[in-house]
């Protein structure tokens, strides 16, 4: 694909030798702070990420312990709201919309166009301390006063009753926002800016179509939440009533605006895992993906119909039946692009010379568990069944199956396939496959139980249940045991591999992107040369010996 530098021009003097990986370039807690080389940023926005994580991750062991009985059993009914409440914003708005972006999109973008970094190498610090920023007045929360007005900010509770850290986590979030954009901005100019020789659109990785796409919705679609999240911020400072009805505003407004990003916002997240399953597919497939251009205009279509799609989620708001009628049928037209990688993902594998490590595994668990929740979608969609399914534990089932089984497998997954990548080192295959199996276990029987307490009547979001529900609660509780049995061993993992890994080749898996043509770690401006490409990144040879 590329003519990069070789291992002896890498050791030659002025070849590449004497430089440093962005590791050992410089030492110190200063040198990482200071730096501006787009992989140092990324490796610190994916320990933050995962720190946060961790911390969602707990708060949702917790309320799964909780609701193991209908009674009161580790905490009271306030802890329980603030609980579910920091659960969901912490996953959201710390985890799931930047860990992929930030994270992986920041070490891996530049490397895959041939560049030595960002457009905008100080703008991306910047973005980074905006995160940080945004996140200490969200975690802050943890211990003042708290929050628990769910993750979506609901008025009127959240405006005038709640007595909780409002203002604090909301202007944290409006902060996040900042940094959401600054990154989709840089992003979409280093892709059209800094591509390498012979690196067209249509040879680009589809990992960077879905960034692209992602980074279309992070510009357009975040500032209306920053402006939602403002005027909340001054309807419970000054009471200036823009959704009070008693000072001539409209509750439901609120509704249209957060709505109106969140649903994109939904696509922020997922769409990145989706360029990481092309990935994971055709490289551990060993085989060129089928419908290329099909997949890439897919990922498009997927961002701009985002954005008409909102008021499914306000079918019971008492919206106009003409509005409910358009916005059922576009939610039902947006899942055929979706439609589209599922079934070309498929036909990737089939004749392929599958390799069934752990990566391609994750890949696998994606597209199953991925299926699931947009098939789940349709009841959803649908006026009829959704005036019944709504604010049930069948909408928190869909919900984790497309955000967890999607977006957080995916990464797993994508973290897994560039691990040699970013640390030099390797990791065990066979107790990453057992962590795979376990999250896939687990995460099932966690959350397709939902589904069933759903279709039952039970809601969402209650502290307590009839008798009734128990079992199915039950299970599900020992479920998420399971899940954070996987989970924590996966953390072990790379725990070890960190410290006892062999030194992983340049290109483990046979790929054929530009990244995997560099050195593991990169040098800190990634190619001795300027590499010039000539073929695209699924052209493997007709015949694999696997």
């Amino acid at each position: 694909m590329a003519r990069a530098a070789t291992a002896d021009e890498l050791q030659a003097p002025g070849g590449g030798g004497g430089e440093k990986n962005y590791i050992n370039a410089e030492q110190g807690v200063w040198s990482w702070l200071t730096t501006v080389d787009h992989k140092r940023i990324g490796l610190m926005y994916l320990v933050s990420t995962f720190t946060f994580f961790l911390v969602g991750g707990l708060f949702a062991l917790l309320l799964r312990f909780e609701l193991l009985t209908p009674k009161e059993d580790i905490m009271t009914a306030p802890q329980y709201n603030q609980a579910f409440t920091l659960h969901g914003a912490i996953m959201v708005f710390l985890f799931i919309i930047p860990s992929i972006p930030g994270g992986l999109g920041n070490f891996l973008i530049p490397i895959a166009i041939g560049a030595k970094d960002v457009a905008f190498p100080k703008l991306n610090l910047l973005s980074l301390y905006l995160f940080w920023i945004g996140s200490i007045f969200i975690v802050s929360s943890l211990i003042t006063t708290g929050l628990d007005t769910g993750w979506t900010f609901y008025i009127p509770y959240s405006s005038t009753v709640s007595q909780t850290s409002v203002i604090a986590v909301t202007f944290g979030a409006f902060i996040l926002g900042f940094s959401s954009i600054l990154t989709g901005l840089n992003f979409i100019v280093t892709i059209h800016k800094l591509r390498a020789p012979g690196m067209t659109f249509f040879r680009l990785p589809l990992m960077l179509w879905a960034a692209y796409a992602t980074s279309l919705i992070q510009i357009l679609a975040t500032p209306v939440l920053a402006i939602t999240l403002l005027l909340l911020i001054f309807e419970r400072a000054f009471g200036i009533g823009i959704f009070d009805p008693k000072l001539g505003g409209d509750p439901v407004l609120y509704q249209h605006f957060f709505w109106f990003y969140s649903h994109p916002a939904v696509y922020i997240m997922i769409l990145p895992g989706m360029g990481i399953a092309s990935e994971l597919i055709a490289v551990h497939s060993h085989r060129r993906i089928f419908g290329y251009r099909a997949i890439a205009f897919s990922s498009v279509a997927i961002a701009l119909l985002g954005f008409l799609v909102w008021g499914h989620h306000m079918f019971t708001s008492g919206q106009s039946e003409m509005a409910s009628t358009i916005f059922s049928f576009i939610t039902f037209f947006i899942a055929v692009p979706s439609g589209v990688k599922v079934f070309n993902w498929t036909a990737t594998m089939w004749k392929g010379s599958i390799s069934w490590n752990a990566p391609m595994l994750y890949g696998m668990s994606f597209l199953f568990l991925f299926t699931i929740g947009g098939l789940t979608g349709l009841p959803l969609a649908m006026i009829g069944s959704d005036l019944h399914l709504h604010d049930t534990y069948f909408v928190v089932a869909h919900f984790h199956y497309v955000m967890m089984g999607g977006t957080v497998i995916a990464f797993i997954g994508g973290m897994h396939h560039w691990w040699p990548k970013m640390t030099g080192k390797m990791y065990s295959n066979k107790a990453a496959s057992i962590a795979c199996a376990l999250i896939f276990v687990g995460f099932n029987m966690t959350f397709f139980t939902q589904f069933i307490l759903g279709t039952k009547g039970m809601p969402r979001r209650y502290y307590t249940y009839l008798d009734q529900f128990q079992p199915l609660h039950a299970f599900s509780t020992y479920g998420s045991w399971v899940l954070g049995a996987g989970l924590f061993l996966t953390l072990f993992t790379f725990i070890h591999s960190l410290l006892h890994g062999e030194k992983a080749p340049k290109n483990p898996w046979g790929a054929r992107s530009l990244e995997w043509t560099c050195a593991s770690p990169p040098p800190t401006e990634n190619f001795a040369r300027t590499p010039v490409v000539t073929h695209g990144p699924y052209d493997f040879p007709t015949t694999v010996n696997r």
